[in-house]
């Protein structure tokens, strides 16, 4: 029992730390050995573009999305913008017909994102696609610091950074804007180490003949796309100068009902991705996969639930170390608990806040698992509330 305590703590503080830990210093020896990584110049040969946007009901921003979209920086003979609109049963249609400069498609009935990225990706004919939300706001030259990296051969994929706007400072906002900060720092190592494991569809882009049609059930569709362009050996590349502005979920429920949906499509993106977890066919892809992705989507939940366990009954022994490792699960546990009692409550502290919210992250990958086994996760899914 003491060794898979061990064990389970060992994984757990690597999924959550150790692999940044441990990333950070790879990178390290190896910008010593062969340099940083440069942004490859170009020469003002700007690659034809499109943008895509997709909507599902978005009347309340739509205009405001839309001037944000025209505002953008890029050689006007080389873009082109494309609105999809999957279902909307609101005006988000008819307000963006009245843009000439946008080919607007939409079909009444909803089958969700990745249906409408399918129907766009039929009338794209630029060397890259540019893939973002419609309740999502990029900064001007987001289309620029993208299309760059594109005259690197070896890259297929460009992920945008994703920014949650904060408006107080311990609420479901500030915690998910927290979370993001760590990803993008464990982003921009992956990056240069080798590749980013999955881009976030709020802002990503992919050289277009690389871009896989993928099942129509597809929950987490922007993981899937890039990592099978990875699969077929071309790198993801990381670029927060190209990103996308967010309000955070509105509460902690919303936001959890979010994590529910991407923990079961993590585990059919698993599931999916066999030849990813291979080491032979790219091994620091592989690495970087499992201890990225795999780890937090799999295992690592349920290690929680077995340390606390396995720890309660060998304090029973009376060992004073063990007596006081377990006292300190207690108390982080008791501190979660009070946070979701206070949260209930609208009260926020946010030294207790923020372990509720790490619990309630792992919680939403157990469910997740269990959604994706019952089969009740719809690819057309309820928007989750936000500010």
């Amino acid at each position: 029992m003491v060794t898979l305590l061990w064990v389970s703590l060992f994984l757990i503080f690597y999924t959550f730390f150790g692999y940044g830990i441990l990333l950070f210093i790879l990178v390290k020896i190896r910008i010593a050995i062969k340099g940083k990584r440069n942004i490859p110049d170009n020469g003002g040969n700007w690659p034809t573009l499109t943008l895509v946007i997709s909507a599902y009901n978005e009347e309340s921003i739509i205009v405001e999305k839309i001037k944000n979209t025209l505002e953008l920086k890029y050689p006007a003979d080389k873009l082109k913008l494309i609105f999809v609109s999957d279902g909307s049963s609101d005006k988000t249609p008819e307000l963006i017909a009245k843009y000439p400069a946008i080919h607007l498609m939409h079909e009444p009935e909803r089958r969700g994102k990745i249906n409408a990225i399918h129907r766009a990706m039929h009338v794209v004919d630029s060397e890259v696609v540019v893939f973002t939300d419609a309740n999502t706001f990029l900064n001007k030259d987001a289309l620029l610091n993208i299309a760059r990296h594109f005259s690197d051969p070896t890259v297929g994929t460009v992920a945008g950074e994703k920014r949650v706007q904060i408006d107080e400072l311990a609420d479901a906002a500030a915690s998910e804007g927290f979370y993001w900060k760590y990803e993008s720092k464990l982003k921009t190592w992956d990056s240069e180490l080798y590749s980013v494991v999955g881009a976030a569809g709020e802002l990503f882009s992919v050289r277009t003949k690389f871009f896989e049609y993928i099942e129509g059930d597809t929950i987490l569709d922007d993981f899937m796309i890039s990592m099978l362009i990875a699969e077929k050996g071309f790198r993801t590349i990381y670029e927060p100068d190209a990103y996308a502005v967010e309000t955070g979920s509105e509460n902690v429920k919303e936001e959890l009902k979010r994590k529910i949906r991407i923990a079961a499509g993590g585990i059919q993106s698993i599931v999916r991705l066999k030849k990813v977890l291979n080491p032979f066919n790219n091994f620091v892809l592989t690495f970087q996969y499992i201890s990225h992705r795999v780890l937090r989507w799999t295992i690592t939940p349920f290690l929680m639930i077995l340390a606390f366990v396995l720890n309660g009954i060998i304090a029973l022994k009376g060992d004073v170390f063990y007596v006081c490792l377990f006292v300190l699960q207690v108390l982080f546990y008791a501190s979660a608990i009070l946070g979701w009692l206070l949260e209930k409550r609208q009260v926020r502290v946010k030294a207790l806040f923020i372990p509720y919210y790490f619990c309630m992250m792992n919680y939403a990958v157990i469910m997740g698992i269990r959604r994706y086994m019952q089969r009740k996760q719809s690819v057309a899914w309820e928007k989750a509330k936000r500010k």
